[in-house]
């Protein structure tokens, strides 16, 4: 039996992971709640939940670069989403490929 998450449990949202298919580079962090997580099984395309706006966010609806979600994985605690995603464009809002270009170490 496939396990689902309980987004009551997780206060609401839960962290979804993504990476660019075929490279696997993570291109992001954002969240889901039960709606964007239905508009984007249904649709194909990431829609997240944006906690600033309080609203659903269709990735690529106002820039163009929409992710095509090609697998979804829940992880063992049914508790983070991983995507990978075919691309268009950037993922980052700074016009970055990825939202994690800041080298610490």
């Amino acid at each position: 039996m496939l396990k689902t998450i309980d987004f009551a449990k997780q206060g609401g949202l839960v962290p979804v992971i993504v990476q660019e298919e075929g490279t696997m580079e993570v291109l992001m962090l954002a969240y889901m709640n039960e709606e964007s997580l239905q508009k984007t099984i249904e649709t194909k395309l990431a829609t997240y939940y944006s906690r600033s706006r309080q609203e659903l966010w269709l990735k690529g609806e106002t820039s163009g670069h929409y992710q095509h979600v090609v697998h979804m994985y829940l992880d063992c605690d049914c508790d983070t989403i991983l995507l990978v995603v075919k691309q268009d464009g950037v993922a980052c809002h700074t016009g970055a490929k990825s939202c994690f270009f800041q080298k610490v170490l």
